[in-house]
C-alpha cells in the first residue's frame, strides 16, 4: 500500500506489458493521476502505439519525445571522450541512457506539478539504482514509486492475470514466457535472462538483432574515415553529420561487418553477477577511432593519467552516479584533455574486427624527424640516453648491492 498520499505521478512508460500494468496499478493503488513519458532514444520501435495505449488507459497528459540528438550529444559523446569501459569490456549502453530519462522525467514532473515519479525497474537490477540516484540528485524531495518493490505481482502469470482483469491489451507474443528480455537505444542493445541465464551455454543467434554474424560479413574490408573535433566525432568520409546521424551511420557500418558483439558476465552494483549479451556496433568503431586520434594528440603523461582514471569514471556511470560531483570533476579533467584531440582516423572494418590504419592531426605530437631510424639531423642526441638510463637504474643498483651485502652477512 502507498506510504504517502500521491496526487500526480510521472511514469517512465514504454507501452509494454510491465509498464502498462504499472500504469493501471498506480491508478488503482494510489488513486492518483498518471502522466506518461516515453523517450525515443533510438530503440528502433514505433512509439505511437505507446501513446495510443496510454490514451486507452485514461491518461490525459502524454509525453512522447525524440531525445536521440540530446542522448548522443550530451551523454554518449562525453562518455566516449573517456574511452569508458566497465570491467574492461562493457560500453555502458544501458547505463548511459538512464540519467537522461530520469532528467526529463523530473523536468516534466516540475512542469505539470507532479509530486512523484515512477519507473518499471525490478528490485534485482541496476536500473532502479540509476533512476533513483538521478531523481534524488535533481529533485531531493521527490517521492519515488518503484512498483516492483511494493506489489505482489511477482510473476509473469500474475502480471498477465492483472492485465486481463483490468482490460489491458496484451500482445500475442507476450502471453507466453519471453525467451529473453531486451533493452535498446541508439548506442546498443542488451539481452538478458531466460535462455541466457546459464553462462556456460552459447547465446543462440536469435539473440543478436543489430549485427550479422562475423562469418557472414563481406570478404572485402570496409575502409572508413572519421573526423574528430575536440574529442567528438563530427564527420564520416568527409560528410559532416549530427551526433545522432553519425552514430546511426556507424551502427550501419558495424552491423554490415559483424562488429560489436559482447557476451559478458558482469558484477552488478546490487551485488550479484549477471550474464548479458550486448551489441554496440557503432560504439565499438567509435572507441577504436577515438583511441587512434588520441594516440597522436595526447601527451604521454596526460594519456596515462586519463587511462588510470577511466575505470573509476566507468564504474561511476555504471553505478548510476552521472549527476554526482565526482563524475562532474572527472568529466572536467577528461574534457580538458580533449582540447587538441582533433583530426582524422582511418579504419578497416573486417569480419567483426576494427583496425586503425591511419591517423593525422594538425595537433599531432608525433615527430617523424625525431623517431626516424635514418639520420635525424641532430633532432635527438642518442648519447643522452646513457645518463637517462643510469639515473633510472640508480635505485635498482642500490637495492641489488644492498641485497648482495645482506647475503654475505
Amino acid at each position: 500500500m502507498p506510504a504517502k498520499s500521491v496526487k500526480k505521478v510521472v511514469l517512465a512508460y514504454s507501452g509494454g506489458l510491465d509498464t502498462s500494468v504499472i500504469l493501471r496499478w498506480l491508478q488503482t493503488t494510489y488513486g492518483c493521476e498518471v502522466i506518461t513519458f516515453t523517450a525515443d532514444l533510438g530503440q528502433g520501435e514505433e512509439l505511437e502505439p505507446a501513446r495510443r495505449k496510454a490514451e486507452m488507459l485514461g491518461v490525459k497528459q502524454i509525453f512522447v519525445e525524440d531525445l536521440r540528438e540530446t542522448f548522443v550529444r550530451d551523454f554518449v559523446f562525453p562518455m566516449f571522450r573517456a574511452n569508458a569501459l566497465y570491467e574492461g569490456q562493457y560500453l555502458l549502453g544501458t547505463s548511459i541512457a538512464r540519467p537522461l530519462i530520469a532528467q526529463r522525467q523530473i523536468e516534466i514532473a516540475e512542469a505539470v506539478g507532479a509530486d512523484a515519479v515512477a519507473h518499471g525497474a525490478t528490485g534485482k537490477g541496476n536500473d532502479q539504482v540509476r533512476f533513483e540516484l538521478a531523481y534524488y540528485a535533481l529533485k531531493p524531495d521527490v517521492t519515488v514509486i518503484a512498483p516492483w518493490r511494493e506489489w505482489t505481482l511477482t510473476s509473469r502469470t500474475r502480471l498477465l492475470e492483472f492485465a486481463e482483469a483490468n482490460q489491458i491489451p496484451i500482445a500475442r507474443d507476450k502471453r507466453g514466457e519471453a525467451p529473453f528480455s531486451v533493452d535498446a537505444n541508439l548506442l546498443h542493445s542488451s539481452s538478458e535472462g531466460k535462455i541466457l541465464e546459464d553462462p556456460a551455454i552459447e547465446a543462440d543467434e536469435i539473440v543478436y538483432q543489430r549485427t550479422i554474424r562475423p562469418e557472414d560479413a563481406p570478404d572485402a574490408a570496409t575502409i572508413v574515415a572519421i573526423d574528430f573535433l575536440r574529442g567528438d566525432p563530427v564527420a564520416i568520409d568527409g560528410e559532416a553529420l549530427s551526433p545522432a546521424s553519425l552514430l546511426t551511420r556507424l551502427n550501419a557500418l558495424g552491423r554490415a561487418n559483424g562488429i560489436g558483439r559482447l557476451d559478458l558476465v558482469e558484477n552488478r552494483f546490487v551485488g550479484m553477477k549477471s550474464r548479458g549479451v550486448y551489441e554496440t556496433p557503432g560504439g565499438t568503431i567509435l572507441l577504436a577511432a577515438h583511441r587512434g586520434i588520441e594516440s597522436i594528440t595526447l601527451d604521454r603523461e596526460a594519456a596515462h593519467l586519463k587511462d588510470s582514471l577511466m575505470p573509476r569514471y566507468a564504474e561511476t556511470i555504471y553505478n548510476g552516479f552521472w549527476f554526482s560531483p565526482e563524475r562532474r570533476m572527472l568529466q572536467a579533467l577528461i574534457d580538458e584533455s580533449q582540447r587538441s584531440v582533433s583530426g582524422q582516423v582511418r579504419l578497416k572494418l573486417y569480419k567483426g574486427n576494427v583496425s586503425v590504419i591511419g591517423r593525422e592531426s594538425p595537433h599531432s605530437l608525433y615527430s617523424m624527424k625525431t623517431v626516424t631510424f635514418e639520420d635525424d639531423q641532430g633532432a635527438y642526441d642518442q648519447i643522452d640516453a646513457q645518463g637517462f638510463i643510469k639515473l633510472n637504474a640508480l635505485r635498482l643498483r642500490l637495492a641489488a648491492m644492498a641485497g648482495r651485502r645482506g647475503g654475505q652477512t
